[in-house]
C-alpha cells in the first residue's frame, strides 16, 4: 500500500503544484478562461491560495520522502480536502456550478489521508 500512497499523493501533488504555480504567476486575465471565479476574489487572495497549494503539494511529498516530520503528509491532504470544501462553496455561490473536479479532488485527498495514516 506504500506504492498506492506514492501514486495517489504524487498525482495530487502534481495537480496542486501546477494549479498553484498558475495562480501565483499568471495574471487574472490569463486565469479567467480556466477559473471563472477569479474575478470575485482579490488578486492577493488568488496568489496566496496558489502559494498554499504549492506548499501543500510539497508537504505531500517531501516529509514522507525524507522521513522528517512525516505527520505533515496527512495534514497537507486534510488541508486539500478542506480547500475543496471551500472551492465547492465558491463555485456554488457564483455563476460557475461545475464542481465535478472539486469533488474528485476532495475524494482523492481523503484517500490520500487514509493511505498516509494507515501505511506511512
Amino acid at each position: 500500500m506504500n506504492i498506492a500512497y506514492w501514486i495517489v499523493a504524487g498525482l495530487l501533488a502534481l495537480f496542486y503544484f501546477y494549479a498553484g504555480a498558475l495562480k501565483v504567476f499568471r495574471s487574472r486575465d490569463q486565469l479567467r478562461p480556466m477559473m471563472a471565479w477569479v474575478d470575485r476574489i482579490p488578486v492577493a487572495a488568488v496568489r496566496a491560495l496558489g502559494a498554499v497549494e504549492v506548499l501543500g503539494a510539497t508537504g505531500l511529498i517531501l516529509p514522507p520522502l525524507t522521513g522528517i516530520a512525516p505527520w505533515l503528509a496527512p495534514a497537507a491532504a486534510i488541508g486539500f480536502a478542506l480547500l475543496q470544501i471551500g472551492a465547492i462553496a465558491v463555485h456554488l455561490t457564483g455563476e460557475d456550478r461545475r464542481i465535478t473536479l472539486n469533488v474528485g479532488l476532495m475524494a482523492t485527498a481523503v484517500v490520500t489521508v487514509w493511505l498516509a495514516v494507515t501505511w506511512l
